[in-house]
């Protein structure tokens, strides 16, 4: 059998790790934690999901597999896993289940959906844009063939289909909505609590979210990074969330003012004039989802 085609992303500079959630509670108390709706999430399927502050800012955002009715697993940026585990370990109390880290023991692979639901034996599977996330154990690795430079081509993939990532460097800098999570499917409104529930229900019910998540194009030499600030040609101010290379320059995610028109409708627009507020960006550049009008 001809090996599958895929990048492995857990030995690339995206640096994915690995969380388990074992025991017969695990859905329960991710259910309590996380802002999707995991208890309903069946065997075999996936979400997006994310851990908030009291203040609606997200933590770390989750990549929730689940492989069993009592075994759940999560993907999200390695520099965030342990500290993710420790939180999430202080709401444990009498809840049967076991928060482990396993990034050593499963590789994060990349693949296209097809590779992903081919015939060859089963791996945990994440929906991940128009892709998906493979967690692999290493020694089965030697079953894939992969790509040379493929981890880059990966980030400017996800930067293309509009998907954020949290680092320690944004880490609760973005309330959810920011990082446009009610547009991926990764909040769940009528679902019970969790912690942060009342600020993202409040901005959706009652509010209008003013920063959004929007894509950019930028030819500066200097490499930018997430957390970085940048501006725009018509003067708005805006975080950087993520960036990836591409041949003219860089492509990123940043969150700002989505709509100039704003002002005009009584929404403060954030302007800067000074070269010293970031890296001058070009767009917006379309994203395959739309932003609310």
């Amino acid at each position: 059998m001809s090996k599958l085609e895929g990048v492995n992303l857990s030995r690339s500079p995206v640096f994915l790790g690995v969380l388990a959630f074992r025991g017969p509670e695990a859905a329960r108390f991710l259910q309590g934690q996380l802002s999707a709706d995991i208890e309903k999430l069946p065997v075999g399927a996936s979400t997006l999901a994310g851990l908030h502050n009291p203040q609606g800012r997200v933590v770390a955002l989750l990549a929730v597999a689940r492989a069993a009715s009592d075994e759940l697993f999560a993907v999200l940026p390695a520099e965030l896993a342990a500290a993710v585990a420790q939180r999430l370990r202080k709401y444990v109390l009498r809840a049967k289940l076991r928060i482990e880290e396993v990034g050593d023991a499963l590789s994060v692979v990349g693949a296209t959906a097809e590779v992903a639901g081919s015939t060859s034996p089963g791996f945990p599977s994440i929906e991940w844009g128009t892709r998906r996330l493979l967690l692999v154990p290493a020694p089965r690795l030697d079953e894939f063939n992969f790509a040379d430079a493929a981890a880059g081509s990966w980030q400017a993939a996800d930067v293309a289909e509009g998907l954020p990532q949290v680092y320690a460097a944004t880490t609760e800098a973005f309330v959810a909505q920011m990082l446009n999570l009610d547009l991926l499917g990764a909040i769940d409104f009528d679902k019970g609590c969790y912690t942060g529930q009342e600020v993202i229900a409040r901005s959706h019910y009652r509010g209008r979210v003013k920063r959004r998540l929007q894509r950019w194009f930028t030819a500066a030499a200097v490499p930018l990074r997430a957390g970085d600030p940048a501006r725009s040609a018509d003067g708005r101010t805006l975080s950087i969330v993520r960036v990836a290379a591409v041949a003219t320059g860089q492509e990123l995610l940043a969150v700002g003012p989505y709509a100039v028109s704003q002002e005009a409708e009584g929404g403060a627009v954030d302007r800067v004039t000074s070269a010293d507020a970031g890296a001058l960006v070009e767009g917006p550049l379309p994203l395959p989802y739309p932003l609310p009008a």
